[in-house]
C-alpha cells in the first residue's frame, strides 16, 4: 500500500492536473474568443472605408447645394430691395396725385350732392339730436 506521504502526492498530483487541464481549457476558449473578436474588428473595418466614402461624397454634394442655395437666397434679397424701391417710387408717383383727386371728388360731390331743390342742405344732411331715454337713469 501506499504510505501517508505517496497517498498526499498523488492528490496534489491529480489536484494539479486537473487545474491544468481547467486552465488549459479556459486558455482555449478565451483564445477562439480572441480570434472571432479579431475578425469581426477586421469585417468592421472593412465595412466603415465604403461607409467613409459614401459619407465624404454626401457632405460634399451638402455644402454644394447649400452654396446654390445662398446664392438663390443672395439674388432674392436683391429682388426684394428692388421691388421694394419701385413700390416706394410708384407709391410717390401714383399715390400723392390719386388722394388730391379722390379729396377733390369727395369735396364735389360734398358741395352738388348734398343739397335739396331750395339752395338748403337737405334733411338727411342735417345733424339729429338724440333723445334720452325716459327710464331709470340718473336722477
Amino acid at each position: 500500500m501506499l504510505t501517508g506521504g505517496q497517498l498526499a502526492a498523488l492528490i496534489v498530483a491529480v489536484f494539479w492536473a486537473v487545474l491544468v487541464t481547467f486552465v488549459a481549457l479556459t486558455l482555449l476558449r478565451l483564445s477562439r474568443l480572441l480570434g472571432e473578436a479579431s475578425e469581426v474588428v477586421r469585417e468592421v473595418g472593412e465595412q466603415a472605408a465604403p461607409l467613409l466614402d459614401d459619407l465624404t461624397r454626401t457632405v460634399a454634394r451638402a455644402n454644394e447645394q447649400l452654396g446654390r442655395t445662398d446664392v438663390i437666397t443672395k439674388q432674392v434679397a436683391g429682388v426684394t430691395q428692388n421691388v421694394s424701391a419701385v413700390t416706394t417710387v410708384m407709391t410717390s408717383v401714383v399715390g400723392g396725385p390719386l388722394v388730391k383727386a379722390a379729396a377733390f371728388s369727395y369735396g364735389v360731390r360734398k358741395a352738388l350732392g348734398g343739397r335739396d331743390g331750395d339752395g338748403r342742405p337737405a334733411a338727411s344732411d342735417r345733424p339729429q339730436l338724440q333723445s334720452r331715454s325716459s327710464g331709470k337713469g340718473r336722477r
